[in-house]
């Protein structure tokens, strides 16, 4: 059997009584969290422009912070770029990108027009989350490195898979669309720091429900489309430098949501930074550190992620998402790194582009000595000699083993969500979002977030 083939029939036959508590539990935040930074993403201009150019359609499915419902194809679109528009939606170590952007758009389009149930949607998203894991097993880090988005090149497959499992394909419908999908899977890391890193995820949401929207239909496509000499893993990695059996070898064993799990962002802005946020917010609490006191800081970052990070001049409230030395001033100067820090000229503030000179981002010189690549150091150099220094392994949250607090998880929902909806909406919506796989129709919810927006 071909991969395809393989994952088409796991994918198939996933079911509610697959998901263990854990992988519940997990999937519960990864929602909570999605549905949170897509409502806060909702009034971005790329989520506006996404609506202004996808097709003019009527339908069920709600565009999240509007009071407009249009066809689940285009709301994905619309609603997947929302969801990664301000780069606070979650991560994955497996993945090198963010798992739940791609998918959870297309299935909640998907789940308001069949009026799917809440353990329905559960299922089918911990079944893509394991698919898209699979297939990153296989291509990663060498797929990351080479310049691919690995949260739209993969997670079209992850939109996929959980698109033909909330439609009730069989395991050759949902092969095929596996393969159709092949061919949508693109986003290289050359546009980060501008609103087509956010289309990515829209896309690849779109075109992963389209492609398991087109099987159903019967559309044709290769039998061996990964493994193929010029399929997906030739093609896109470049033969050597894959692993074919990782793509299907391990499949919920255990289920990658819950092991290493979801990396919940503390920070609005890449996650290439948090670590060394991080440290250097260690440090200021430790040493009450003044800016006007500091000579210079020294931020070591894992060279395959300071390649994406060391923007000394950001010229945009996007592009400072990925400039370490922009996230470590902030964190400097306000304790704390939060939305209003990427908002409109907050980049370009007078203050804060002085001090980031004095910070010099560089190749972290234990990257070898590291177990993985998510660690950073801060080593702060006072005026007056002292020098303070500080490693994190891995940012708080970033893997299911060093969780953040549910009460965090809550906070962030609620700062996220109340950018568009009442403080009692928001309130309402994180209850039931906390008991989602309770709801016999997915309805029930997108009726309260269309009925309690501000405006």
């Amino acid at each position: 059997m071909s991969i395809a083939q393989i994952l088409g029939a796991r994918i198939a036959a996933f079911s509610f009584a697959d998901v263990p508590d854990a992988a519940r539990h997990w999937a519960r935040i990864g929602i909570i969290d999605t549905v949170g930074v897509t409502l806060a993403g909702a009034p971005e201009p790329c989520a506006r422009m996404a609506r202004a150019v996808a097709t003019p359609s009527t339908g069920d499915a709600l565009l999240f912070g509007r009071r407009e419902r249009i066809r689940p194809t285009d709301a994905a679109f619309v609603n997947g770029t929302a969801a990664h528009a301000l780069d606070f939606d979650d991560c994955s170590n497996t993945l090198g990108g963010h798992p739940s952007a791609p998918i959870l758009p297309a299935l909640f389009a998907l789940a308001d027009e069949r009026h799917a149930s809440g353990h329905e949607l559960l299922t089918a998203y911990v079944a893509a989350f394991e698919a898209q894991a699979r297939l990153a097993h296989a291509v990663n880090f060498y797929h990351y490195d080479k310049g691919w988005h690995p949260t739209a090149t993969l997670g079209v497959f992850g939109a996929c898979a959980g698109s033909a499992r909330l439609l009730g394909l069989d395991a050759t419908q949902t092969a095929s669309a596996l393969s159709i999908a092949a061919s949508f899977a693109s986003g290289v890391k050359a546009n980060f720091g501008t609103m087509t890193k956010p289309l990515h995820v829209g896309h690849a949401s779109r075109s992963g429900l389209v492609a398991a929207l087109l099987a159903r239909e019967g559309f044709t496509a290769g039998d061996a489309t990964f493994e193929h000499r010029q399929g997906f893993l030739n093609v896109y990695n470049g033969a050597g430098n894959y692993d074919a059996d990782a793509a299907v070898n391990h499949w919920a064993d255990p289920l990658d949501i819950v092991e290493p799990g979801i990396a919940i962002k503390q920070y609005p802005c890449c996650g290439s930074t948090h670590p060394a946020i991080d440290a250097m917010l260690i440090l200021a609490a430790e040493h009450d550190l003044k800016p006007q006191n500091v000579e210079r800081v020294l931020s070591y970052t894992h060279p395959r992620r300071l390649q994406h990070t060391n923007r000394p001049e950001p010229n945009s409230a996007l592009d400072a998402k990925f400039s370490v030395q922009y996230c470590v001033a902030r964190a400097l100067t306000k304790r704390r790194v939060v939305l209003s820090d990427f908002e409109g000229e907050a980049y370009a503030e007078a203050a804060i582009r002085a001090l980031m000179k004095r910070v010099i981002a560089e190749p972290d010189p234990q990257a070898d000595q590291q177990p993985d690549h998510f660690g950073a150091e801060i080593v702060v150099e006072m005026r007056d000699g002292r020098r303070f220094a500080k490693r994190v392994a891995s940012a708080a949250g970033r893997t299911s083993a060093n969780p953040l607090p549910n009460s965090r998880i809550e906070a962030k929902f609620l700062d996220c969500a109340q950018h568009v909806l009442t403080d009692a909406a928001s309130t309402d919506a994180l209850a039931m979002l906390w008991r989602i796989d309770e709801l016999d129709d997915l309805a029930t919810l997108s009726g309260l977030l269309e009925a309690g927006l501000r405006n």
